[in-house]
């Protein structure tokens, strides 16, 4: 039988506490971490761009967590 992913979504986190706050989701055991990426076009709402996906592959590589990218 497969092992359910839990990827926590960090939609909700603090956008200025954004690196601070995803390492703690990874040490609190995430292996995954969840990104949901609005550009205001199919959606109304924007979210993250490519900066912060790119500095967010950047701590993933180094925790060694993967990225669940939503677009």
């Amino acid at each position: 039988m497969h092992q359910p992913v839990l990827a926590p979504s960090i939609l909700a986190a603090d956008f200025a506490q954004l690196g601070q706050q995803a390492r703690a989701a990874v040490k609190a055991g995430a292996e995954w971490l969840h990104i949901d990426v609005m550009d205001g076009h199919f959606v109304p709402n924007i979210s993250f761009g490519p900066v912060a996906v790119r500095a967010l592959r950047s701590l993933a590589d180094e925790t060694g967590a993967l990225l669940d990218v939503h677009l």
